[in-house]
């Protein structure tokens, strides 16, 4: 289960954002990785026995429960799909392409056809049955494979103390002058930046990344469904802490390579020059993305090179699949049945398929923004998608969770406010652009002095703010919505999986509960070791 939860999270579009980032800007982005250890904690102590308590199977279904109403949910669905399209198919699209590009040196906008023609044809053809390599052997082969190409990395610049010295003079030959956007930053190494000049920096790192990450890891129904699988709360705390310790290994396996691929390849990964980028990878603003291709390209062997690209694509595919997948049931079961109660089984077949094609329409249509925003980085426009959208759903969440005057009314208008805030900032992005490297400043205030993970902070607190208010001006829920579903609340008699009056099993479960404990504790020790070493 711990290394399902990680599979989830960790597609390939994530290992080629994730070495892009650390080629671009070094290896604060691990951040983004570790800080899931204590959220995944929540995960399994907090928000896993208040969903078992309730008895329910999907998200939308606890926020119905809890709050009651049907448009908090039809938000909902139509939240993720908007998410799924800007965040998971254009970038899954994206990665895909770029690999096909780097590795066939085709044209790029050929590449993607290629990689949906295919994908598609197996989606119609089969559906998730056609999926044959299971994610569990594609993660191990991934994760073997990052290892080897680690390995082959470090050997090229001589180890792990020539790392420092060596980004630090990864310096493409082709430069702008008077700038210093081809030099690599001087903070490289550290995990904690500037809380003002930063750009990851510390404070939005510990609170901004709380938020987006509560709404990833305990809100968001791919993650949580893993979850509620497992066969009682031991389970599932124990995959949690599995899922943690697998999540330290991005450092080691996809950030630092992305940054000795700057080392290696300084002209290509770390161009500044818009011809120089746009010859090595197709996109002018700039190159890191293909920090993680590019390695496999020129250190892996050749039989071992053919088997990760494989792996790769296959991955990149089962994951554009199941989100095809779950984004026309969303679709034909939450929004379409709402809209014609009465369609039968052909019809709703016939419009998830349509879904389907529009999705992927507008996805293609999107990517040469994605390309051009956030100076090109994948993992850093994910992010910052996120934060403007998720944040009012973490806030919804949690007051649901831990305050029981929560109701509909103030929940829904906390959404709409966080959505009208959060909306705005994300269209004002998208008009300006982060200028090229040499160009002067333009933006607006809002987005060239609010960092997105600062943002993400405000959003929260103004939703939230909301939430209270406008539950406090109108009735309290009843209590049906209460029972069983907040913290104050819970069923006190969750499934131990120990049977009543059995002794030797409830011994036993509390012995396992004991070594959950303690092993979240040493894990949470682990983890600060980390983070105090690379501070």
């Amino acid at each position: 289960m711990g290394a399902s939860l990680f599979a989830s999270s960790e597609g390939s579009g994530l290992f080629i954002g994730l070495a892009g980032s650390g080629a671009a800007g070094g290896l604060a982005v691990a951040g983004f990785e570790w800080h899931a250890t204590y959220v995944l904690l929540a995960l399994a102590w907090v928000f896993v026995p208040i969903y078992i308590s309730s008895e329910i199977v999907t998200m939308p279904e606890y926020i119905q429960k809890r709050y009651g109403g049907q448009r908090i949910r039809m938000y909902l669905s139509v939240l993720s799909l908007l998410l799924s399209v800007f965040t998971k198919i254009s970038i899954d699209l994206y990665a895909g392409a770029l690999f096909v590009h780097i590795c066939l040196g085709w044209n790029f906008y050929l590449s993607t056809t290629l990689m949906l023609t295919i994908t598609a044809l197996y989606t119609i053809a089969g559906g998730l049955t056609a999926v044959i390599y299971t994610d569990a052997l594609q993660t191990l082969i991934m994760v073997v494979g990052a290892v080897i190409l680690t390995v082959k990395a470090f050997e090229q610049i001589g180890g792990y103390e020539r790392l420092a010295p060596a980004y630090a003079q990864a310096v493409p030959s082709r430069i702008i002058s008077n700038t210093t956007c081809h030099v690599p930053r001087a903070d490289a190494m550290h995990m904690f930046r500037d809380p003002y000049t930063g750009d990851l920096p510390w404070t939005g790192m510990t609170f901004g990344l709380t938020v987006m990450a509560t709404w990833y890891w305990c809100t968001d129904q791919v993650i949580v469904q893993r979850s509620l699988s497992a066969r009682d709360l031991n389970h599932a705390k124990g995959g949690s802490i599995l899922a943690s310790y697998l999540k330290m290994l991005p450092m080691g396996l996809i950030i630092m390579p992305g940054m000795i691929s700057r080392v290696l390849f300084p002209d290509d990964v770390g161009c500044v020059v818009p011809s120089e980028c746009l010859r090595a990878c197709g996109a002018e603003i700039g190159c890191s993305n293909i920090a993680y291709p590019k390695l496999v390209m020129e250190l892996m062997p050749t039989g071992l090179r053919g088997l990760m690209i494989a792996v790769m694509m296959a991955a990149l595919m089962s994951s554009l699949t199941s989100i095809f997948n779950s984004s026309s049931t969303l679709f034909t079961m939450d929004i379409w049945k709402w809209l014609r109660p009465r369609a039968g089984e052909r019809e709703l077949l016939l419009v998830g398929r349509l879904v389907t094609v529009v999705l992927i329409g507008v996805a293609v249509a999107w990517i040469p923004v994605l390309q051009g925003s956030n100076s090109g980085q994948l993992f850093i426009y994910m992010q910052s998608v996120t934060s403007s959208l998720a944040p009012p759903v973490t806030a919804v969440f949690v007051l649901g969770i831990f305050w029981r005057r929560a109701n509909e009314q103030g929940a829904f208008w906390g959404l709409m406010a966080g959505l009208a805030v959060g909306a705005t900032r994300l269209v004002l992005e998208f008009l300006h652009p982060a200028p090229p490297c040499g160009h002067p400043e333009e933006r607006p205030a809002i987005l060239h002095s609010v960092h997105y993970l600062h943002f993400a902070v405000a959003l929260f607190v103004l939703s939230g703010a909301a939430v209270v208010a406008g539950s406090l001006l109108t009735p309290p829920p009843q209590g049906v919505q209460i029972e069983n579903l907040t913290w104050w609340t819970l069923a006190q008699d969750l499934p131990s999986g120990a049977k009543t009056g059995d002794r030797r099993a409830s011994q036993k479960h509390a012995f396992w509960a004991r070594v959950c404990g303690f092993n979240a504790i040493l894990l949470v020790c682990v983890n600060i070791f980390f983070y105090a070493y690379f501070a």
